[in-house]
């Protein structure tokens, strides 16, 4: 190195008494910034990840409601063929609709019920201090 080049690393003063205040304070903010900046990259990558994540689940959990669907479909037609043979395909038709209307009242009690008790106890607790 000659004599007129500056260092390319400035030599930081080993002793707190040769350190400025001011100097302490802008490498503070400056080890800060990076921090944050490491972290927000950090959590953004996180972000992107769930994300992707979160499409595969919901593709595949989409699949798995259809499928299902469709096997309930299956076992209904099924039931009315099979009563079909028994007593016949109005009655068969009729038995299968009135069970699944049963099924979906029932299931709509129980979730009515589910509600209206979630949301009393979420008014008992905002009512509480």
């Amino acid at each position: 190195m000659t004599d007129g080049e500056p260092p390319l690393v400035k030599d930081q003063p080993g002793d707190a008494a040769d350190r400025s205040l001011v100097d302490d304070v802008r490498q503070l903010v400056t080890d800060g910034r990076t921090l944050l900046e490491a972290e927000l990259a950090y959590q953004k990558s996180r972000a992107a990840v769930a994300g992707q994540g979160a499409k595969a689940v919901a593709g595949w959990g989409a699949l798995a409601l259809v499928l299902v669907l469709f096997a309930l479909m299956a076992l209904t037609f099924g039931l009315v063929l099979g009563l079909a043979s028994v007593v016949g395909p109005w009655w068969a038709t009729l038995i299968t609709v009135a069970v699944l209307l049963a099924g979906a009242a029932l299931a709509g009690w129980i979730a009515a019920r589910r509600w209206s008790a979630t949301a009393r106890q979420l008014t008992d607790e905002a009512a509480q201090p």
